[in-house]
Parts: C-alpha cells; structure tokens; sequence
C-alpha cells in the first residue's frame, strides 16, 4: 500500500519535473517569488555536482570501486564480463576536474542561451524557470561525456582555466560578503532605532570586535608558523602588505567625510572584510612549495616538524580534508546560497552582481486550477536579476570548487599526484588585493568624484 501511494506521489510530481519552477517547489516553498525559486534549483544542481566530486576524491575510493567484480580495469573479474572502466580516471583529482568541467559547460551553455532576455515573456525565460527534468538529463549527459575526453594535455590546460575562473569568483564572493555585510548592518540599525533598543548596537559591536579579534589572532598565528627569520621573504609581505591594507580600509570606513556620504558604511563591513582577506592569504600560502614555509595543519597540531621532501621524491598525494580547503566550501556554499535568495537595497553591489533592487523573496502565493499553490511569476515587467550573469557567476563556482577540492595543486598527468604551485599562490593574493581595492573604492568613490551618482 506504502508503495502504490509513493508511486502516485510520484507520478503527480513527474509534470512538474518538466514544467516550471514554481510547480516543482510549490509544496516547499508556495509563498515564494518565481526567481528565487530557480536560483535556488541551479544552486541545487551545483551542490550536487559539488558533493558527488567530495565523494569521487575521498581516499581509499578506487579500492573500493575494484572490488566491485567486473568493473574496475586490473581488479576482479566475473564471469562473461569483461572490465571495461578505468577507475584511475573516475577518481581522484582527475575526476573531480571532468565533474567540474562539465558543471562549467552547462552553465556556460545557458549563460549563452540567456543573454539579453528582459522579462518572463521572453520564451527564453520558460526555459529558464521550467524543464528540469530534461536540464537535469544535460547535465548528465555532459559528465558523461566529460569522463570520454582523453588525458593529453586536458588537466594542465584546464588548471589555468581553473585559475583564472577562481580569481574572478573570489572577488565576486568578497561582493557578496559586502553586501551581506551592509544588508546586516542596515538592519539592525534600523531595528535599534525603531525599538529603542540598546541591544541591537550591542550585537554588532560584539561582531565587529569578534571579527577583528579573529583577525588580529590569524595575523599572530601566520607569523608564528608560515615564517621563518631567514625564510619565507613572500609570507612576511603578503602577511604585512594585507594587515595594512586592513588597517586602512578600517579606518576609511569611519571617517566623516566617509560617513556623511555614505552613512550605512561602517566597521561591522570593514572587520568582515578584514577577516576575509586573512583567510585568503592564509589559503595562499598553503599553496607554497617550500615546505619550510608551509607546513600542513596535521603537523602543527601533532608537532612534528616540517622538512623539504627530496628532490626525487614523488609527488605528495592530494588531501581533500586540508583545513583551508573545508573552510573554502563553507564560505562558498554560504555565498552560494546568498547569491540565490539576495534581494538587496544596496545600489553599487546591485550593478556589480547585475541584479535588482527588492524588497524580500517573500510573495503571496497563487493557488492554481488544480488547487496547488504556486510560487508568484515577479518578473512579468522585468527580471529581477541578470538571468546570464546569474549561470556565468554558477560557471565560475564550478570553477573555484575544482581548484578548492584539490587544493589548488598543479596536475601532473603522469600520476595520481599532486604538486603545489607558486601561480596559485599569486592568484590568490592578487583577488585579496584587488577586492580590498575594490571596497576602498566604494568608500572613496563619492568623495572624489561627487558629481557622480554612486547611490
């Protein structure tokens, strides 16, 4: 009985597989906007990807998958099989790039597909917000695809790619904590002031002193362990160089011709910001070779010393728990998550992230003919946000989850290895200096050119 119920369950929820985006989640969310609802199933679509790499590039999964009779190439056989699949290949670093290239063709292909469409009466916009069931066999079938593409030269070449889609995503993610950061700050400003309560003013003071607290003790333990007196030159100055820069945009934040400009700017963006960039300098040193200066969080916790492997010695293998790298994925899933239900009053950031001001993802929800509620179609006049840059910003995550599963290591496409590289590091410390130029620049801007509207 329990079966015949969940086939019709089923059943019922198979047309809207294929229909829109407010029929697929009207019994999660029936008080929903249209567009946040479709951000949210993209996202979906890249948490899925993101997890099956997690489960691809976990240690001792070849092993298991070779003893699965008749399937992995050189483990055990079965009779009138054959073992066809190359197991070296659909795990390890080298999946995890194949997954991710085919995330990044599919969200490509609809950043393509969806340039320039303005509204939901665009046909375009139908298959935006509509047929997942047949994205979802795309996607699929990319992957599937992706895992056929011979070795050669794919893993170097799509390593820069990776590379450079990381940067520009790092600095999107820098946007986003902006903006979350000025949305937090706004409202319980306003919130104190409405109520009269002295608590709200106490909480962000609490935050901003967490931040900078977390700060201060990540520069102290950056020089402390990822320096030495006659070493590691590049660490000393990447750890200096930001802590001014820090420094700087901390007390921008709060000076008056500052503050007369921009009122909501504050310390609350600043101490956040601030603790960002140690985080990502601190992810860029982790991508040092020279052992001296990076050593591994496994040996700081178990105090066991560091040392320079041989020359000869093969490469070391990739550890896909590294400290820098699970911290990456929780500011990823978080901004990720952001972008997808983000309705900001916050002009600047707005342009930057090509979407709209709203008011909040909440709508009164449409009860269709076939008494369902449905999420409310809030872009019949125009969309509210930028339905290319949207899967462009899902291309780049796709990106940036590659480089951050294997650590950022350069491929080496003889072995199952990995090798740390400087342009790595470089990459990583070139997005902390110019998204940290960037939020100055939102700070400054006003002042230098008042003549223009940065509202």
């Amino acid at each position: 009985m329990g079966a015949c119920l969940a086939l019709g369950s089923l059943a019922s929820c198979a047309s809207c597989l294929c229909g829109s985006a407010p029929c697929l989640l009207c019994g999660c969310c029936p008080s929903s906007n249209n567009s946040t609802i479709t951000r949210l199933i993209f996202s979906f679509f890249l948490l899925l990807g993101t997890m099956v790499s997690v489960i691809m590039i976990l240690p001792g999964m070849e092993t298991h998958l070779k003893e699965i009779p008749g399937f992995c190439q050189g483990g055990s056989t079965l009779l009138l099989f054959e073992n066809q699949v190359n197991c070296d290949v659909i795990v390890g670093y080298k999946s995890v790039y194949r997954m991710c290239f085919a995330m990044a063709c599919f969200f490509f292909l609809f950043s393509l597909i969806m340039i320039r469409v303005r509204s939901s009466r665009d046909p375009r916009a139908s298959v935006q917000n509509g047929f997942w069931f047949f994205k979802f066999l795309i996607l699929v079938g990319i992957t599937v695809g992706a895992f056929y593409i011979p070795n050669g030269t794919f893993h170097d070449v799509w390593f820069y790619f990776g590379a450079v889609g990381s940067f520009i995503f790092i600095l999107i993610q820098l946007i986003l904590l902006i903006d979350f950061a000025h949305s937090w700050n706004k409202v319980w400003i306003e919130k104190a002031e409405s109520s009269d309560n002295k608590c709200w003013f106490a909480g962000l003071l609490s935050f901003t002193i967490l931040h900078y607290a977390l700060a201060i003790t990540a520069v102290v333990l950056f020089y402390v362990y990822y320096t030495q007196p006659d070493d590691c030159t590049e660490h000393k100055v990447f750890i200096s160089l930001n802590l001014i820069l820090s420094i700087i945009i901390s007390v921008v934040s709060i000076l008056p011709k500052v503050q007369e400009a921009q009122p909501h700017s504050g310390l609350l963006q600043a101490s956040l910001i601030s603790l960002y960039t140690m985080y990502v300098t601190w992810s860029a040193m982790t991508n040092n070779p020279n052992r001296k200066c990076n050593p591994s969080l496994l040996s700081l916790v178990s105090n066991v010393s560091t040392t320079e492997p041989a020359p000869n010695s093969s490469p070391e293998h990739v550890q896909w728990w590294d400290a820098q790298g699970i911290v990456g994925l929780v500011i990823f899933l978080f901004c990720t998550l952001y972008a997808s239900i983000r309705s900001s009053s916050n002009t600047q950031v707005n342009k930057l992230m090509q979407t709209e001001e709203g008011g909040g993802s909440g709508g009164e929800g449409v009860v269709g003919e076939d008494g369902r509620r449905r999420a409310v179609d809030n872009e019949e006049e125009a969309v509210t946000y930028n339905y290319s840059f949207f899967h462009f910003h899902l291309c780049l995550a796709s990106l940036y989850i590659m480089m951050t599963l294997t650590n950022w290591y350069q491929p080496d496409t003889t072995t199952q290895a990995m090798q740390s590289s400087m342009p790595a590091v470089w990459v990583k410390m070139s997005s902390s200096w110019l998204g940290l130029g960037l939020y100055l620049w939102t700070l400054i801007g006003p002042l230098i050119f008042p003549d223009r509207d940065f509202s």
